[in-house]
C-alpha cells in the first residue's frame, strides 16, 4: 500500500454479549432463549484527529465467538491501509474483502464471512462519517449521486438495475432533499415497536407494554407468532383489544413454516387484521414467498433481516414475493450493499421497513432509512424502522425516540461506538459480568472492569 499520511494501526475485536434470555427479551419461535451479542470491532489509527471506526454484527449467544473469528480473518486487508484512501472510497474496501478468493470460498458473499465484511465495511463508514463532521445519513444525502454510484457493486444486479438507473433514481431524489431534511429533523422518521410481543411475555405483560406502545405515540406493533395456533390466536385477540382498531399489528414467525402452514396459520390470524406476516418461511424460499403472498392477500408479505445479499433481494424484487422489503445493517455487506438493496427496492417502488432491535440495529439502519428518505424515495408513506427498547444504553450515541418517531441523530459517524464500561463488563468470557457469572458469583458483586478489560481511548474518553 502506498502512500503517506495516517494509516490503520490495528484491527481490535470484542465477543460481547448480553444475558437477555434471562428475562426471555427477544424470545420467538425459532430463537427461544436467545442472549443477544455483538461481534464487534474498532479500528484504529495513527490520525492525529484521534478518530476510530466502530462497528460490528449482531448474533444470539454462542457462534458469537465463530462471528469474531471471522473479523479477525479480515485484519490483513486492513492494517497499513491510508486512513484517507479508506473514507474517500469505502467502496473499494468492499470489494476488496469480497473479493479475497479463498475466504469468498466460505460464502460467497453469505454467511458468517460476509457478516464480518459488513462489520468491517460498516466500521469504514463510521470513521469516514466521523472524520466528514457529519452524521452517517446526511454524509450519505449530502454525497453526489455519482459517487454514491461508484460505492455499489453492481454485479449480479445489473440485468434489473443498471448504475446508470441508479444514478437517474438519485439524481431524481436529489430534488426537494432540504425541504426533507427540515423535515425530518423537524419530525423524525416513523417507527413501530417489537417490544410488547416477544413470545415469552405474558399475556399481561404483552397487554401492559402495548397499551404503554400507543401511549408513547407508535402507531404500529408487532408480535412474534408460530409456536401454537391456540396461542397465538389467545395472544393477538388480547393485542387487538389492547391497542383498538385502528392500530397496525403486524406478525412475525421467524421463518418457522413451510409454505401451506404460513398459509394456514396467516388465514387463521385474518380476523384480528394482521398488517404483515414477516418471515413466513425460508429466507432462501423466494418461490415459496411469492406463493404465500398470493394466498394470504390483503395480508402484506415482509422480509429481509436474514436475507443474505443484494442478488436474493434482487429476486424476491423479481418475483413479486414481497409487499415490505426488510434491510438489516450489519447481515449484508455493510452500507455499499445497503445503497444496493435501497437503490432496487426504490426501483421496484417496494417499501423498505428496516429490522432492527438486536445489539445496535435500531442505532445503524436509522440512518440507512434516513438517507433513503431525504436523498433517494423521499417518502416515509408506509415506512418504519423497527423499535425495541433494550441495551441502548450501552451506546455512546444512542436512539432518541419521541412521540414513535426516530429523532434524527446529529453526532458524527454511524451510532456504533459502545462505551468502553459496557465493553468491560460484557465482553466474553473475561468481562466482569461473565467472570463472575462463570464463577458462579453473583454478577452485582463482581469487580467493575476485568482484567483484560479494554482501554478507553481519547475519543471513547472524550464522550
Amino acid at each position: 500500500m502506498t502512500g503517506t499520511g495516517p494509516r490503520i494501526t490495528a484491527v481490535d475485536t470484542y465477543d460481547i454479549r448480553f444475558p437477555t434470555s434471562r428475562e426471555l427479551d427477544g424470545s420467538d419461535a425459532m430463537n427461544p432463549d436467545p442472549d443477544y451479542s455483538a461481534a464487534y470491532l474498532v479500528l484504529r489509527t495513527d490520525a492525529a484527529d484521534g478518530h476510530e471506526g466502530h462497528g460490528f454484527t449482531f448474533t444470539i449467544g454462542r457462534g458469537n465467538d465463530v462471528q469474531v473469528a471471522a473479523v479477525e480473518a479480515l485484519r490483513p486487508h486492513l492494517v497499513g491501509r491510508p486512513v484517507d484512501g479508506l473514507c474517500a472510497d469505502p467502496g473499494t474496501l468492499g470489494r476488496d474483502l469480497t473479493g479475497d478468493s479463498q475466504l469468498r470460498w466460505l460464502g460467497p458473499e453469505k454467511g458468517v464471512m460476509h457478516m464480518a465484511i459488513g462489520a468491517v465495511v460498516n466500521a469504514a463508514w463510521d470513521l469516514a462519517a466521523k472524520r466528514a463532521g457529519k452524521p452517517l445519513w446526511k454524509f450519505l444525502a449530502d454525497a453526489e449521486p455519482e459517487w454514491l454510484v461508484s460505492q455499489v457493486d453492481f454485479r449480479y444486479i445489473a440485468d434489473v438495475l443498471s448504475a446508470e438507473d441508479a444514478l437517474g433514481l438519485l439524481r431524481r431524489g436529489r430534488g426537494g432533499r432540504g425541504e426533507r431534511e427540515a423535515l425530518l429533523r423537524a419530525d423524525g422518521y416513523p417507527g413501530y415497536t417489537t417490544s410488547p410481543g416477544w413470545l415469552g411475555y405474558s399475556d399481561e405483560k404483552l397487554t401492559r407494554l402495548a397499551r404503554e406502545a400507543v401511549a408513547d405515540g407508535f402507531t404500529q406493533i408487532k408480535l412474534k407468532v408460530g409456536a401454537d395456533l391456540a396461542d397465538d390466536i389467545r395472544r393477538m385477540r388480547a393485542a387487538r383489544a389492547a391497542v383498538g382498531p385502528d392500530i397496525r399489528i403486524a406478525v412475525d414467525a421467524n421463518q418457522r413454516w413451510n409454505v401451506g402452514e404460513a398459509v394456514e396459520w396467516t388465514r387463521a390470524l385474518a380476523e384480528f387484521d394482521p398488517y404483515w406476516i414477516e418471515e413466513p418461511t425460508s429466507p432462501d424460499d423466494i418461490l415459496g414467498h411469492a406463493e404465500i403472498r398470493r394466498a394470504v392477500a390483503p395480508v402484506r408479505v415482509a422480509t429481509g433481516e436474514h436475507v443474505q445479499n443484494r442478488i436474493v433481494f434482487k429476486q424476491l424484487l423479481q418475483a413479486g414475493a414481497v409487499d415490505v422489503l426488510q434491510i438489516d445493517a450489519a447481515r449484508v455487506g455493510g452500507v455499499n450493499e445497503n445503497l444496493a438493496i435501497l437503490l432496487l427496492a426504490a426501483a421496484f417502488e417496494v417499501p423498505v421497513c428496516p429490522h432492527a432491535g438486536g445489539v445496535g440495529l435500531c442505532e445503524l439502519v436509522q440512518h440507512l432509512s434516513m438517507f433513503d428518505y431525504v436523498a433517494l424515495t423521499g417518502t416515509t408513506e408506509n415506512r418504519v424502522i423497527e423499535y425495541v427498547d433494550h441495551l441502548h444504553e450501552h451506546f455512546t450515541d444512542p436512539v432518541v425516540m419521541r412521540g414513535g418517531h426516530y429523532a434524527a441523530p446529529d453526532a458524527p459517524g454511524f451510532s456504533a461506538m459502545m462505551r468502553p464500561e459496557s465493553i468491560a463488563e460484557f465482553t466474553y468470557p473475561g468481562g466482569s459480568f461473565w467472570a463472575a457469572d462463570l464463577a458462579g458469583v453473583t454478577p452485582a458483586t463482581a469487580p467493575a472492569t476485568a482484567p483484560d478489560a479494554v482501554t478507553a481511548t481519547a475519543e471513547e474518553a472524550a464522550v
